[in-house]
C-alpha cells in the first residue's frame, strides 16, 4: 500500500485556506494520474478573494471499470479553515511528534483524501468504477464547489452507485461513529424597522426593539419537536441581535437579529421559514431565510452493512449509526446516490495544533479498500 503518511502530508504542505485552489489540487492530480484515473479540474466563480463568488476549484477523477460495472465515488475537500495563531510549529508544514501528524487539514480532511488515494491503489481496476469528487469550497459559502461538481457530474451522465464522504465522523476513537444523515440547516434574517427620536419623547418616536423583543421571545418559546428515531430535536437558536445606536438617549431607527435553525426531517427549509416569516409579520418585522441544506437519511440497509463490517473487520468496534454534528456536502451529494460519512478522529478538526494519529491514517485506508472492494462487488440491486 502507498505510504498514506507520506501522502497526506503532501497535501498539508500546499496551503489551502479556503476556498482552495492550485497547488494543492496539483499535489492530488500528480497521486491519482499514475492509478489510471482520468482528472478533470476546473473553476468556478468570477468574483473578488473574500466574497462568496471567489473562485473555487474542483476536482472529478474517474478510473472506469469494465462496462456494467459498479461505481462507488469517493467525496470530500481540499479547502480548510484558517490556522489561526499560536500554532507549536507553520500550520502548513507537516510535522511527526510521537505518533501525531500535524498540520491544518490533517484530519479535516486531507488525512482522509490520502487514505482514499491509498485505498484505491489496492482496488484493481477490473473490480469496477471509482471516482473521486473533490472540491475547493466546503469550509466556505459551499456555492461553486460540489454543488458545480454535481452539475459537471450530470451533464457527462455520470451516476455512481454509491457515495462516502472522508468528514472526520469518529469522536473518541477511529471506527466509533459513521454518519448516516445529517439535520439541515436554515439561517434567519430579521429585521424591524421604526422612527429615530428623543427617549424623552417616546410619543414622536416608533421604538422598533420592543418589536423585535417580542418576535425572539416568541420563537425562542418555540418546541419544534422531540425528536425522531434517527435524529435528535431540532433547536433553534438566536445568534446575533443589533440596534445601530451609539447614544443612551436616542431611540433606535431599527433593529435586526439573526437565528440559525438545526433541523431534521419533520421539516423543510421552506415549512420553518414561513413559521419564522409569519411570527416575524405578526410584531411588525420581516424574516429573510437563506437555507443551507435540508436534512437526508440514508436508511440503515446494505451500505452502512458494509461501511461497519469494514470498520470492525479493521478495528475491532461496531460503529455507532448517527445522524449528530454540522452539515457537510453529503447534503449536496444525497441528490445523487445513497450517501454515508465516515472518516478520522474530529477531537482537534477546526482547532490549532491539527492533528492525525498516523496509525489511523493506515488503518482507515484499510478500512476505505475493504468498503470499495465490497461496494464494487455488490449485486445490481443492492444499495
Amino acid at each position: 500500500m502507498l505510504d498514506v503518511a507520506d501522502l497526506a502530508k503532501r497535501l498539508i504542505a500546499a496551503p489551502s485556506v479556503t476556498p482552495a485552489t492550485g497547488a494543492v489540487f496539483d499535489e492530488l492530480e500528480a497521486m491519482l494520474t499514475p492509478l489510471g484515473f482520468a482528472v478533470h479540474r476546473f473553476v468556478r466563480g468570477d468574483g473578488p478573494v473574500g466574497s462568496d463568488e471567489a473562485p473555487v476549484e474542483n476536482l472529478f477523477a474517474l478510473r472506469a471499470g469494465p462496462e456494467g460495472s459498479r461505481h462507488i465515488a469517493f467525496a470530500g475537500h481540499l479547502d480548510v479553515v484558517p490556522p489561526g495563531e499560536g500554532w507549536a510549529s507553520d500550520p502548513f508544514v507537516p510535522v511527526e511528534r510521537g505518533e501525531l501528524l500535524h498540520g491544518r487539514g490533517a484530519v479535516d480532511m486531507k488525512g482522509a483524501i490520502a487514505a482514499m488515494v491509498a485505498a484505491v491503489a489496492e482496488v484493481p481496476a477490473e473490480a469496477g468504477t471509482i471516482s473521486f469528487i473533490i472540491t475547493g469550497d466546503e469550509e466556505g459559502p459551499a456555492l461553486h464547489g460540489t454543488r458545480a461538481l454535481i452539475d459537471y457530474m450530470q451533464a457527462e451522465g455520470i451516476q455512481p452507485d454509491l457515495c462516502l464522504v472522508g468528514e472526520p465522523t469518529s469522536v473518541n476513537r477511529l471506527g466509533d461513529m459513521v454518519k448516516i444523515g445529517r439535520r439541515g440547516s436554515v439561517n434567519i434574517f430579521i429585521d424591524v424597522d421604526g422612527t429615530q427620536g428623543h427617549v424623552a419623547y417616546p410619543h414622536l418616536a416608533d421604538n422598533p426593539l420592543p418589536k423585535l423583543v417580542a418576535i425572539l421571545s416568541e420563537l425562542d418559546s418555540l418546541t419544534l419537536d422531540t425528536g425522531t428515531k434517527w435524529f435528535q430535536p431540532s433547536n433553534l437558536e438566536i445568534t446575533e441581535i443589533t440596534a445601530p445606536n451609539r447614544a443612551h438617549n436616542v431611540i433606535p431607527a431599527a433593529g435586526a437579529a439573526r437565528i440559525s435553525i438545526r433541523f431534521n426531517d419533520l421539516h423543510t427549509g421552506h415549512s420553518l421559514s414561513e413559521r419564522v416569516m409569519a411570527i416575524a409579520e405578526r410584531h411588525g418585522g420581516r424574516a429573510r431565510p437563506v437555507i443551507s441544506g435540508e436534512p437526508f437519511l440514508t436508511e440503515p440497509g446494505t451500505f452502512s452493512k458494509l461501511v461497519s463490517t469494514a470498520v470492525e473487520a479493521e478495528t475491532g468496534i461496531a460503529p455507532e449509526l448517527s445522524t449528530t454534528g454540522g452539515t457537510s456536502d453529503a447534503r449536496f451529494l444525497r441528490s445523487v446516490c445513497p450517501v454515508i460519512e465516515f472518516g478520522l478522529c474530529n477531537a482537534t478538526m477546526h482547532k490549532r495544533d491539527e492533528a492525525v494519529a498516523i496509525p489511523d491514517l493506515a488503518a482507515l485506508a484499510r478500512i476505505y479498500t475493504r468498503i470499495a472492494k465490497a461496494a464494487l462487488a455488490l449485486a445490481e440491486t443492492e444499495n
